[in-house]
């Protein structure tokens, strides 16, 4: 089963909690079964790597790690800062989701 997120790939979202407070980044990946985002730029780690394609050298990569989204909030398009999503149908009677703070749709 799976659950209606309040963030999706491509957002530009911060971080509320946890070691990276404050930073913010976009959306790369969500897993919507395990309720996480990946980030850019946010939650790295070193990765021990073997001798690949990509990387003929090996040794240790900095990559960023799943961050669960209740610690996660998307940016407002208009201030740019955090916002609570919601959801209201738009002129055509679709389903859009909008920045609660400004009012303004999120695309």
């Amino acid at each position: 089963m799976s659950v209606k997120l309040h963030i999706k790939k491509g957002d530009t979202v911060i971080v509320i909690a946890g070691d990276n407070k404050g930073q913010q980044g976009k959306v790369l990946k969500v897993e919507t079964s395990k309720q996480r985002a990946i980030v850019e730029g946010v939650n790295l780690v070193k990765k021990a790597t073997k001798p690949n394609a990509q990387n003929p050298q090996g040794g240790i990569v900095e990559q960023e790690a799943a961050i669960h989204i209740s610690n996660l909030q998307l940016l407002d398009p208009k201030s740019g800062k955090a916002t609570r999503v919601g959801r209201k149908a738009n002129a055509e009677g679709k389903l859009v989701r909008y920045a609660k703070k400004s009012g303004e749709e999120i695309k």
